[in-house]
C-alpha cells in the first residue's frame, strides 16, 4: 500500500469535513443575520427618530434607573451599524490568489 497516498487522504478527508462543518455555520449564521435585517432598519429608524430625546429624558435623570438603556450609549448604535457595514463588506469576496502569482 502507498502509506504517503493514505496520508494524504486522510488529510484531504480532514480539511473537506471541516470546509463542509464552516459553510454549514456560515449558512446557519447568514440566515439568523437576513431574519434580522427588519431589526436593524428599526433601529436605524429609532436612531434617526427618537433616541436623542430618548437619551435626554435618561440624562435629566427622567428614567427608572432599573431600566436596560444600552440602546441609549452614546456609541452603541453607531458601532453596532459600523461593525455591521464592515461585516457586509465581506460578502463580495475577493478572489483567492492564484498559485501561479504568489
Amino acid at each position: 500500500m502507498d502509506n504517503e497516498r493514505i496520508e494524504r487522504i486522510k488529510e484531504m478527508e480532514r480539511i473537506y469535513d471541516e470546509a463542509i462543518k464552516a459553510v454549514d455555520d456560515f449558512g446557519e449564521a447568514f440566515d439568523k443575520y437576513l431574519d434580522a435585517r427588519e431589526l436593524f432598519i428599526k433601529l436605524a429608524d429609532y436612531y434617526e427618530a427618537d433616541w436623542r430625546e430618548d437619551f435626554e429624558a435618561d440624562e435629566e435623570g427622567k428614567l427608572p434607573p432599573d431600566l436596560k438603556r444600552g440602546v441609549l450609549s452614546e456609541d452603541g448604535l453607531y458601532d453596532l451599524f459600523t461593525e455591521n457595514d464592515f461585516n457586509l463588506s465581506y460578502i463580495t469576496l475577493p478572489d483567492p490568489p492564484d498559485d501561479e502569482n504568489e
